[in-house]
């Protein structure tokens, strides 16, 4: 068995993954976080304050987990879902009484997303009341207002989905405070979610698209450029 290890060690396969012995050393400690993804993204240095559990509370990281959950279980419920008015409500069903699981996958993904907007709130007063807006991270700041956007474009274009009277009604309020902007924009952009002027299947289609596609991939790259620049900065 250890000649096994030791082999498999020293293979080129184990070497083009590990690309450094074991962190014995200061040199080899170095390679390990250089050659790691996960550990690169970390700051090269931080505040001894800044490490404190309660500075932070983790709501960067609960967010970033929540966010996590909500794509696994919305990549699930994706398997049984329809986005037609003639399927839509059925398949709600079907999670609820049919699918093995399925009420329980439902529900885990519809409370992670109301758990994650109250994270990335909270994350958003801890970052106002500790000053980590100032500069240099004025930028990230900003970045960050615009990932609470999406959290709430994400929560609000999946309301629609399930297409029971809740969702309708829901989704037809908020159209019709979008149409009270000036300007004539309130009515562009109220035709421009619902693709016409009633919530019928062409609404139910473009949300379907902002909610599983659109929005979750920008709001992946913004995260990316997020944790980029808390690295950048210093840490928090």
């Amino acid at each position: 068995m250890k000649e096994t290890l030791r082999a498999l060690t020293r293979s080129q396969a184990w070497r083009s993954v590990f690309r450094h012995g074991l962190p014995l050393s200061n040199r080899t400690r170095a390679e390990a976080v250089f050659y790691n993804f996960f550990l690169h993204v970390h700051p090269a240095k931080v505040r001894r304050r800044s490490l404190k559990f309660t500075y932070t509370w983790g709501l960067g990281g609960l967010s970033a987990g929540l966010f996590i959950v909500l794509v696994a279980t919305g990549a699930l419920l994706m398997l049984y879902y329809r986005p037609s008015v003639q399927q839509a409500y059925g398949d709600m069903k079907d999670l609820q009484f049919v699918v093995s699981s399925g009420q329980f996958l439902r529900n885990m993904h519809r409370w992670a997303a109301h758990a994650m907007v109250a994270m990335v709130f909270l994350h958003m007063l801890r970052v106002f009341y500790t000053g980590s807006y100032r500069p240099p991270k004025e930028f990230n700041w900003v970045v960050g207002v615009i990932l609470f956007v999406f959290t709430v474009l994400l929560s609000y274009t999946g309301y629609l989905l399930p297409w029971d009277q809740l969702a309708y009604w829901g989704i037809s309020v908020g159209t019709n405070m979008a149409r009270s902007v000036p300007f004539g924009l309130g009515e562009r952009i109220s035709y421009l979610l619902l693709g016409g002027n009633i919530v019928g299947e062409n609404a139910l289609v473009r949300f379907y698209v902002l909610h599983c596609f659109v929005l979750p991939v920008a709001a992946m790259v913004l995260m990316g450029i997020h944790f980029w620049r808390v690295r950048k900065d210093g840490g928090v």
